[in-house]
């Protein structure tokens, strides 16, 4: 029987939205003390389940605000389901918001330490690493630089190689292919397609259907936090290109 690394069971996920713009703290505080402060609730996610079986990979498509990245983060233990379960399997990797633990007056080495740490890597793993990620990434003449002074091209193709330079078990993938010029988001292609060679389970969402088409053993087609449409790769995205 083969094994499931994800199992999401009827999962809902609710964001409570301020009615009324507001810029500070203190008119927070100020707000819900006077009781003005008024909510809407944002369903972002209605009742959705799917399995994901050990070395497939499941393609997620939809519109902008579909919950395609919400999905991403409930899964990756960014964010709490409101309803429902998430049962996961083997240690994840998520290649979410590149960069986002950067510290940008520290230097593109101090960087690789302090982004590999976040990650859960070791130092004597990243120091054995090191050459690789630098290499990779494309940045060997700036790495004792600042990173606030690299171009986000440049943010984005060292955080990408810190993030892939391991063999994790299950890879949770936000639009990762965008990143860098042209030849760097093919070489970034060919890295992801050895993750997905060596026995990663990966979930992965793009736009680029015919990225998904190419990557994804099955697809779900998500719209206004429902399920459309789960199945195979083609006709789910055969179905979706007709919408």
């Amino acid at each position: 029987m083969t094994e499931k690394m994800i199992e999401v069971k009827n999962v809902s996920m609710k964001f409570r939205m301020s009615d009324e713009p507001i810029n500070s703290l203190k008119e927070i505080f100020t707000t819900a003390l006077s009781g003005k402060l008024k909510y809407n609730e944002f369903l972002a996610l209605d009742d959705v389940s799917f399995d994901l079986e050990k070395g497939k990979t499941l393609g997620l498509i939809g519109k902008n605000g579909a919950g395609k990245s919400t999905t991403l983060k409930l899964i990756s233990g960014i964010l709490k389901p409101t309803m429902g379960s998430i049962i996961v399997r083997g240690n994840v990797v998520p290649m979410l918001e590149l960069g986002a633990g950067f510290d940008l007056e520290l230097t593109g080495r101090e960087n690789i330490y302090l982004n590999g740490a976040i990650l859960g890597y070791s130092k004597d793993y990243l120091q054995s690493k090191f050459d690789e990620i630098v290499d990779f990434a494309e940045i060997r003449e700036f790495i004792d630089m600042p990173i606030r002074n690299y171009s986000s091209g440049m943010m984005a193709r060292l955080a990408f190689s810190i993030a892939s330079v391991v063999q994790p078990e299950i890879l949770i993938v936000d639009e990762i292919l965008a990143v860098g010029d042209v030849a760097f988001q093919e070489k970034s292609y060919n890295r992801m397609k050895e993750l997905m060679s060596g026995g990663a389970t990966v979930l992965f969402v793009s736009h680029d259907l015919d990225k998904i088409e190419e990557m994804c053993d099955e697809v779900i087609w998500l719209d206004k936090g429902k399920v459309v449409m789960k199945g195979k790769t083609k006709k789910v995205c055969a179905a979706y290109r007709k919408s």
